[in-house]
């Protein structure tokens, strides 16, 4: 496979990263198309034999934490406003759970959302997801752990507000992220 095709390849697991970082579609495909630009651009910097997906997502993180940099000063929806006037609200407890999820985890520190999806929605390695975030590994851990903690502590928070809605989902979405209540990292 080409280098060009490998990076083509790497949109979709892009676009998925962008999104649990920016939570709005259209600035996540901006982001995902920002970082296939600079990487196209900056193709000849590629060393051949290195992991592409890391050097992807490498890019794409420096471009989140710049953009944010430059954007601190805009408004966001935390009470919910925009989001409480979409007409159709979901009937199936699933669609809730999900909701319940996302929301609780947009309350995470940016760099707890990064290194938990890394690990945990991505399928990198504790060391490859270092390498991306230019942190110890250790550090990774430490991040993902945090996060896991505290997504339990909401969630099941949520789940003891006395309506019986509680399903469990939530705690199946963590489960799914591997052993720990996680990621299903490969550690080395």
């Amino acid at each position: 496979m080409s280098l060009e095709e490998d990076l083509l390849a790497q949109t979709n697991n892009l676009r998925a990263f962008a999104r649990s970082l920016v939570y709005d579609q259209a600035r996540a495909d901006d982001l995902v198309q920002e970082t296939i630009l600079k990487a196209w651009s900056n193709l000849d910097s590629f060393k051949v034999g290195t992991n592409m997906r890391a050097w992807l997502f490498t890019i794409l993180r420096n471009t989140f934490y710049s953009e944010l940099r430059k954007h601190r000063r805009e408004v966001e929806d935390i009470e919910g406003r925009y989001a409480a006037q979409v007409p159709d609200k979901p009937t199936q407890q699933g669609i809730l759970d999900l909701r319940d999820f996302n929301e609780a985890f947009a309350t995470l520190p940016p760099d707890q959302r990064e290194a938990l999806t890394l690990v945990g929605a991505s399928g990198f390695s504790y060391e490859e997801a270092a390498a991306v975030c230019g942190c110890a590994v250790g550090t990774v851990k430490s991040r993902v752990n945090r996060a896991r903690a505290r997504l339990v502590e909401i969630l099941h928070r949520d789940d003891d507000d006395g309506d019986g809605s509680g399903s469990g989902a939530e705690a199946e979405i963590l489960a799914a992220m591997g052993p720990g209540g996680g990621s299903g990292a490969k550690v080395k």
